[in-house]
């Protein structure tokens, strides 16, 4: 619905708006509390993430089936700098009798190990994994068993997969606090810089905030029903989408009514002609709904789950941004922008315009030549994975425990590569594996179900390579599966590379067809896809020096150039849309040319802000401790910020002047040669 405040009655003219802001209002407080409860319904375990149809997710899937249910190892590690004493041997020996009974506990505790160096301890716990914020709750419990009363000077902590699984969920399970405080203090910051108001932006936040309601009350019940997957990170980034895109919409909104405002005395008809703008808002967001959908293309379930995740998420802040926000500006009238501040014409705005209107072709090959320079650095992005352990940039307990493994247990912080195998095979399985140069033993698993069972490979090859080696022992034997922790690893590498292939292309189809139909032109589409896919080689580019050359990280995951690619492209095009749909209006008064410049001048300042507003949000993701998440949030961030003051400030003008008539081809703009 899009409030129409023209016409009616002049209590109709007040009732309709009151009643969609009550309306919105109601709703808000019915379902306020649902954005904080996404928690319940994600899903953070391995194998919501992998390929439905790979290896290794097979194994996982037959190893919950074989232990009864999913189980995770939790690993006790108990260790002394100068070694262990009688005593601290005689704790690591009680382990199981302190752990007795404790909810969320798989089985029997294994005794303890004692390492070589006679430094360390090792005692094994399996853990219900069914949940993965369960997990970390059973997680949290035993470290508050085992750290109790301990010995002066030996230190405890509990790591393996339960371990990483608890210190994930804890940073997630804060998700809708700390990211939403300081997402909305960035904003509300951002806005006030812009309009010198202490009103309008309460109500630009209301409406993000309302919209995130009316997302979470859809995603909610969707992943409570398995319709689709919600993870930590897509939580994060559906926050951020939520309230980036909606003041996005908000500004351009607001800045056409404030133009109108200026040419018309009554806030009425000014709001009712500022709505001119909803076209290129209700295709922008169109564009970044479609391209998000791409997602249900790849084979990697994350990403599948991300794509309608995030879809909702800017259709609800698009439907916001076209009712609430228009209903409670009209309800406030002019008082909506007190203290009333005379904004500037744009000068600036203007200078540039002039300085594309005079040199149009040395502009766009100057910031060309530029772009393609940091895209050239590309190849130096390392995106093929990174362990457990360097995930997390904060401080973990699990990683803490994983180091005194590699410490002191050589090998044993490598994760076993997982056989599964006929039962009547496994003894014949097993010979074949021990007789590979590198593999060390090779132990019966969890148990034994319908015909099959478990064997734990341990290797003293480089972790990536484990796979491999067993895969070629085994290799004619029927019914042979092999999977765990690094097969893993290699399943998401190919599934990421094979993403890339198909759902780059599509996203791109999707971005020219909707420019195609908007613009009503060809040449200028093509352009313009060009120009997004050199800003996002560039911000790749840009990235790659960051990572590696400033910040020294261990590299990335698989997903991260995808999901730097629909981000950036479609949310980089809605500038573009802003722009150009402003030009082609302007260039049939002025032709393509002074159309283009006019256009330049208008919207300079208010998708700055916008791009400012975009790349702020984005960056808030870097309070997450999590690798991936400060990545995306750089890369965003930066792309938005490269796009909004290079590309779309200097590129696709200079490009479009340059081109004149020609770029609007097959359609007809202006009277006016250019």
């Amino acid at each position: 619905m899009v409030v129409d405040p023209g016409g009616g009655t002049r209590a109709r003219r007040w009732l309709v708006p009151a009643l969609v802001v009550a309306g919105w209002l109601v709703a808000g407080v019915l379902a306020g509390g649902l954005p904080g409860r996404l928690d319940e319904v994600q899903h953070n375990d391995g194998v919501s993430f992998l390929p439905a149809a790979a290896e290794a997710t097979e194994v996982a899937r037959l190893q919950e089936r074989l232990s009864g249910g999913p189980v995770q190892p939790a690993w006790v590690v108990y260790s002394r700098a100068d070694g262990l004493r009688d005593g601290d041997r005689v704790v690591a020996g009680g382990t199981g009798r302190r752990l007795t009974g404790l909810a969320g506990l798989a089985g029997p505790v294994a005794p303890p190990v004692f390492s070589a160096d006679g430094k360390a301890a090792l005692v094994v716990a399996p853990v219900v994994a069914a949940d993965g914020f369960e997990a970390g709750r059973t997680v949290q419990r035993m470290r508050d068993v085992v750290a109790a009363g301990l010995p002066p000077g030996l230190a405890v902590q509990v790591t393996g997969p339960a371990g990483f699984t608890a210190d994930l969920g804890a940073v997630f399970s804060g998700v809708d606090r700390s990211l939403l405080a300081v997402t909305a203090l960035l904003v509300v910051a951002v806005l006030v810089a812009v309009y010198r108001s202490p009103l309008l932006p309460l109500v630009v936040l209301a409406s993000a905030g309302l919209a995130l309601i009316a997302a979470s009350s859809v995603v909610y019940p969707l992943a409570a029903k398995g319709v689709l997957t919600l993870s930590g990170q897509g939580q994060g980034i559906l926050f951020i989408l939520v309230f980036g895109a909606c003041t996005d919409y908000a500004l351009l909104f607001i800045a056409r009514y404030q133009e109108e405002l200026a040419a018309r005395p009554d806030h009425r008809s000014a709001l009712k002609a500022a709505f001119r703008v909803a076209e290129s808002i209700v295709a922008s967001a169109g564009t970044v709904v479609l391209g998000l959908c791409c997602l249900l293309l790849s084979a990697l379930s994350s990403n599948r789950g991300l794509g309608p995740v995030a879809a909702i998420g800017i259709v609800s802040a698009l439907v916001s941004s076209l009712t609430f926000l228009p209903a409670a500006l009209l309800l406030l009238g002019r008082a909506a922008f007190w203290p009333r501040h005379r904004r500037s014409r744009g000068t600036r705005w203007e200078r540039v315009a002039r300085l594309v209107g005079r040199r149009p072709r040395l502009v766009w090959a100057g910031t060309a030549l530029v772009l393609a320079g940091l895209a050239a650095f590309v190849p130096l992005l390392r995106a093929d994975g990174v362990p457990p352990a360097d995930v997390f940039l904060g401080p973990s307990d699990a990683v803490s425990g994983q180091e005194v493994l590699a410490a002191h247990f050589p090998g044993a912080e490598r994760s076993p590569v997982v056989v599964i195998a006929p039962q009547e095979r496994a003894a014949e399985v097993a010979a074949r594996i021990r007789a590979v140069p590198g593999v060390t033993a090779v132990h019966p698993g969890t148990g034994q179900a319908d015909g099959k069972v478990e064997l734990d490979v341990s290797v003293n090859v480089p972790e990536a390579a484990g796979p491999g080696i067993v895969r070629a022992a085994v290799a004619g034997v029927p019914g042979v599966l092999v999977g765990g922790q690094a097969a893993i690893q290699a399943e998401i590498r190919d599934a990421a590379e094979r993403d890339r292939v198909v759902v780059i292309p599509a996203v791109l189809g999707v971005v020219l067809l909707v420019l195609v139909l908007l613009l009503r032109a060809v040449l200028l589409p093509l352009v313009l896809v060009a120009t997004v896919v050199l800003s996002y080689l560039a911000t790749l580019g840009a990235g790659a020096l960051v990572f590696d050359d400033v910040l020294h990280l261990p590299g990335a995951d698989p997903s991260l150039p995808l999901y730097a690619f629909v981000f950036l492209v479609t949310l980089g095009v809605d500038y573009n849309i802003f722009l150009m749909t402003r030009a082609r209006e302007e260039s049939f008064v002025d032709g393509p040319a002074a159309g283009t410049a006019k256009a330049l001048t208008l919207t300079g300042p208010v998708i700055t802000s916008a791009g400012v507003v975009l790349a702020a949000t984005f960056a808030a993701l870097a309070v997450l401790p999590i690798l991936f998440m400060a990545q995306i949030a750089f890369l965003v961030a930066f792309g938005v910020l490269l796009d909004t003051l290079v590309v779309r400030s200097l590129l696709v003008p200079a490009v479009a002047v340059h081109l004149g008539r020609w770029g609007w081809w097959p359609g007809r703009v202006g009277r006016h040669a250019c």
